[in-house]
């Protein structure tokens, strides 16, 4: 046996000094260790060293070739990215390349680095221009926030028209559909000019995504222009604008050959029951009052008007409750300058005392000549035996009162301010023209959440419904808020403790219109 002393090691000196010859220069290679094991990794640097590859141990600015294994390229780049960090030089080159192992195990067998092929490169998310950020938006409309003007009206227009005919033929999903797509485009911060800018939008599905294509290559859609010209869309839209019509007794008219309102006072069309008012006064018959009324109740109420009913119900109020709280709702309360009809929420701080105010409100504007037609329901809300049992419905159970009003205008069109008492006059140079008006009257302890239920939109309310359900686990109603798993209710004083209940970011009532 050899003494220690005297053994050589002489093979590993050979390959040390073999793999000092280089042959390469131009091409410095770097592996990354992640998910390849520090052994695999030795291996493979000395295997392309004893090939005259010159493998680099950490990864510098001189690294012109990064290969890794079983690694997408947006986790490489991380990682590179991720290295820069602290050092000076912390730009990524656009000349590096990003490799598969495959491309260092060729290059190996073939005794060369090879000529980078598409089959080698690590695929990577494109970047978004720097100057144009990735629009993203929450998925429920309760969770964003829809000004009142936004960017996006080319394209949510059309999409109202199809909502809109699909609540004509009884298609609920679909309308829901499309209204949901119109609300994200209307959260958006810029206009959309190409389809790659919904990329990853939620609540955008195929119909709705074929509707904008075409708008934005072609203009307009062919669609949606068809359904706006039809027939049946143009009669349904003029009958269920009779104050009163729904759209099943519209189906039942175009279905009959009527195609206006006019065609009803023509053929002398009976109403059922829900339809009829009082017939000892040919006035109070609501369908004749829609028809005879159906240019005003058509035409949009303005702001200014608003106000003026406002005035009224007012002095109605304080005449018969002294201290009542009057709040103007609706679209109004979103910052609509115009709107189809007024809505107004009631209340007193004196919980009680606003019981059978509706009928005394009523009797003042009736003594006033101030009503051409009032539906007056009773308060039918009762918590102790709705609340839990009662299942979800989109409609309140409050007193209220449907009425059209006689608001006074001057023949130029201007509103006159609510005079200071009497029964109305009709001077030679007055007039006057009928709108709708919606008094609700609500307890005091659910008056803010009467407040957000009335204050819309539409489609807003319903989200904060399907969030209540889905997301809290709550059932979520213009009267309060239950939690059946601590069977309890949830009061509120306020509209912000109810989005803190449901757990969301309180958005204005003028960033609503979804």
């Amino acid at each position: 046996m050899v003494p220690l002393k005297r053994r050589k090691i002489t093979k590993p000196q050979a390959t040390d000094q073999h793999s000092k010859i280089c042959k390469f220069n131009d091409v410095a290679v770097f592996i990354i260790e992640r998910k390849m094991g520090a052994s695999r990794k030795s291996f493979l640097m000395q295997l392309g060293r004893s090939k005259g590859f010159k493998m680099e141990e950490h990864y510098s600015p001189c690294v012109t070739h990064v290969v890794s294994e079983n690694n997408t390229g947006d986790e490489v780049q991380t990682w590179i990215t991720n290295q820069a960090v602290g050092n000076d030089d912390k730009s990524f080159s656009s000349s590096l390349h990003l490799l598969d192992i495959s491309w260092l195990t060729d290059s190996i067998a073939a005794g060369c680095p090879l000529p980078v092929q598409d089959k080698h490169k690590l695929k990577t998310s494109p970047k978004p221009s720097a100057d144009v950020s990735v629009i993203t938006v929450k998925s429920y409309a309760c969770q964003r926030r829809s000004p009142l003007k936004h960017h996006n009206i080319f394209l949510t227009e059309p999409l109202e028209i199809l909502a809109e005919n699909a609540e004509f033929m009884e298609n609920e999903g679909r309308s829901i559909a499309f209204r949901r797509s119109a609300s994200v485009l209307k959260a958006l911060p810029r206009a959309v000019r190409e389809m790659d800018d919904l990329k990853d939008l939620p609540c955008l599905g195929e119909h709705s995504l074929r509707v904008i294509k075409e708008i934005l290559e072609d203009g307009a859609s062919r669609e949606v222009e068809s359904t706006r010209l039809s027939e049946q869309f143009r009669a349904m839209k003029a009958l269920t604008g009779v104050f009163g019509v729904g759209v099943k007794s519209a189906d039942r008219w175009f279905r009959e050959g009527l195609r206006s309102p006019a065609d009803l006072l023509r053929t002398g069309q009976n109403l059922n029951r829900a339809q009829q008012a009082d017939q000892n006064n040919k006035e109070s018959s609501l369908l004749l009052l829609g028809v005879r009324y159906y240019d005003d109740l058509n035409r949009p109420v303005t702001k200014n008007e608003a106000l003026a009913i406002s005035d009224i119900v007012e002095r109605a109020v304080n005449a018969v409750l002294p201290g009542a709280i009057i709040t103007l709702a609706g679209g109004f309360r979103r910052g609509k300058e115009d709107g189809h009809d007024v809505d107004f929420l009631i209340t007193h701080p004196e919980e009680g005392t606003e019981e059978g105010l509706m009928p005394k409100v009523v009797s003042w504007l009736e003594d006033q000549g101030l009503l051409l037609y009032q539906k007056t329901t009773r308060n039918s809300y009762l918590e102790s035996k709705d609340g839990p049992a009662r299942p979800p419905h989109n409609m309140d159970r409050f007193e209220r009162c449907f009425s059209i009003f006689k608001l006074q205008q001057t023949r130029e069109g201007s509103v006159l301010p609510a005079g200071a008492g009497g029964v109305m006059e009709q001077r030679a140079e007055e007039c006057w023209r009928a709108v709708r008006v919606d008094l609700v009257v609500s307890p005091y302890s659910q008056f803010a959440y009467a407040t957000l239920g009335w204050t819309g939109s539409k489609l807003f309310e319903r989200e904060l419904r399907r969030w209540a359900g889905q997301e809290r686990g709550v059932s979520l109603s213009s009267h309060t808020i239950y939690d059946s798993k601590r069977q309890c209710y949830l009061p509120a004083s306020s509209e912000e403790e109810i989005f803190a209940h449901l757990g969301l970011e309180y958005i204005a009532p003028g960033e609503r219109n979804a």
